[in-house]
């Protein structure tokens, strides 16, 4: 990358955490190029690039100011409304056709379900790793059998601690990322033919695990802000067996959706009191676009009914799958599972973290991957509301990298996502994310890579396509 491009994403990331406010006047072209130790014909491009991208904008015999923002043109979607019925699931042959193309290098990944690998620190998490394998003890093959290697345990534990939970290093169970954290806590919860209560819509992978333990869904209306209706879930299970239930209160895939501190606290007294287990996917709970971490749903357990599972994965490591769960009364029986299933998490991938969480600042990391995530974010809205139509609904997600947008009626999401392919562009049709394959006016964007001429053409795209189809134009 030039080195113009370097500070003009380094001033883009800066305007989009406010440290330049809208209507505020930037820096001088003078001042910034001594600011940076560059020429001022440098410091031009720089600014040209910030002006193309709609961020600053030149006023005559007034310099340069940070640009006011448009009033939003689009809304969002409304309360979902799914059928409040017991159904079998059946999305894995959808989930694999987009893990296919996620794979494809030349695709703009608005439809992958990770974040950029160039968001993490991989060199330092390299080097961690070639340290782990010089110094490791060939008994931690043993030592590291579940529930996991002691240090790292000890870790996760002081970062409970943060997010106001007391849970003790030896209730917590490694896993091989989140997944297989999800999958051990509905074996230990449920059995065959048993109904799990889920938020909708919600993440293919949560359905895929409820499909291949041979389960039924039943899905709880949500709102695309405030995610899980807890009135609404108290209804189903006023007049529904329900073995277990899992909800994502912190940034919910693939809404982006923050519940409201009261919900949770009421979310886990209800399920309480209907002695109904809690499975947690708190993944995204670090990628906060504010100033404090959400607390999780486990912050509100007294009586170990929930489990609690995280990953490193959408943080930090998205390649050492490495996970964890906090299963509360249920730690033995999962633990167990976790030796019948895959024996143990391979102890250099824990070592690595171990080492790395020892030797760098996670937080220093965390704080510029959300700086990213947030200024991703806002030129990926910005983009949507130049190119798409006003009929179109959008979430305004608090955090994570996802969001969650509504076509207008006339929209098939399968048809889009398949006139997107023939352009090299990915995106997720809502259909994936229904145990009833629901959601076919909607679809998942991923912000979670950089930002660039590409993708703002992409976006352009799409919304070509979204007009015709909603005009009946398009053909092929």
């Amino acid at each position: 990358m030039a080195r113009y491009q370097d500070i003009a994403l380094e001033l883009g990331e800066a305007i989009g955490r406010l440290e330049y406010r809208p209507g505020e006047r930037f820096p001088s072209v003078r001042e910034a190029s001594r600011a940076h130790g560059v020429a001022v014909g440098t410091m031009l491009r720089v600014y040209e690039a910030l002006e193309t991208q709609g961020l600053i904008e030149a006023r005559p015999r007034s310099g340069y100011f940070v640009r006011l923002r448009p009033a939003l043109v689009h809304g969002e979607p409304a309360r979902s409304e799914p059928l409040a019925r017991r159904a079998p699931v059946d999305v894995s042959q959808l989930v694999f056709q987009l893990l296919d193309e996620t794979r494809q290098q030349q695709m703009v990944p608005f439809g992958s379900a990770f974040p950029s690998p160039e968001l993490f620190p991989f060199t330092a998490l390299m080097r961690s790793a070639a340290a782990a394998a010089r110094r490791l003890d060939p008994w931690s093959s043993v030592y590291d059998l579940p529930p996991g290697n002691a240090q790292l345990r000890r870790w996760i534990a002081r970062r409970y601690r943060l997010g106001g939970c007391a849970i003790d290093p030896d209730q917590i169970v490694v896993t091989n990322g989140a997944l297989e954290a999800i999958n051990l806590c509905l074996q230990a919860t449920t059995r065959p033919g048993d109904t799990v209560a889920v938020e909708s819509p919600t993440f293919y992978a949560t359905l895929q695990a409820i499909e291949r333990l041979r389960l039924r869904a039943i899905e709880i209306p949500t709102h695309s802000r405030t995610g899980l209706d807890v009135p609404a879930l108290a209804r189903v299970l006023r007049r529904t067996s329900i073995s277990a239930c899992i909800a994502m209160s912190n940034f919910q895939n693939p809404l982006g959706s923050l519940m409201p501190e009261s919900d949770k606290q009421a979310l886990v007294q209800l399920l309480g009191r209907h002695r109904v287990p809690l499975i947690e996917d708190d993944v995204y709970g670090e990628l906060y676009h504010g100033t404090d971490r959400p607390r999780p749903l486990k912050a509100y357990d007294r009586d170990g009914q929930v489990l609690h599972c995280g990953s490193f994965a959408k943080c930090l490591a998205p390649g050492l799958r490495v996970g964890w769960c906090a299963p509360g009364r249920f730690r033995e029986r999962v633990q167990q599972l976790k030796v019948m299933s895959s024996i143990a998490t391979p102890s250099l991938t824990q070592a690595t973290l171990v080492n790395y969480l020892r030797d760098h600042s996670f937080d220093r990391h965390l704080r510029a991957l959300r700086a990213k995530l947030i200024w991703q974010l806002q030129m990926l809205i910005r983009a949507m509301e130049t190119s798409f139509p006003s009929e179109c609904r959008i979430t305004r997600p608090q955090g994570g990298y996802l969001l969650w947008v509504q076509l207008p009626a006339a929209v098939d999401a399968l048809r889009l996502h398949a006139l997107a392919q023939q352009e090299h562009i990915s995106l997720a049709p809502g259909p994936l994310f229904s145990a009833r394959r629901g959601y076919r006016q909607f679809v998942r964007l991923n912000f979670g890579h950089p930002w660039t001429a590409h993708s703002a053409r992409a976006i352009e795209r799409l919304g070509g396509h979204i007009r015709a189809l909603a005009a009946g134009s398009t053909r092929g």
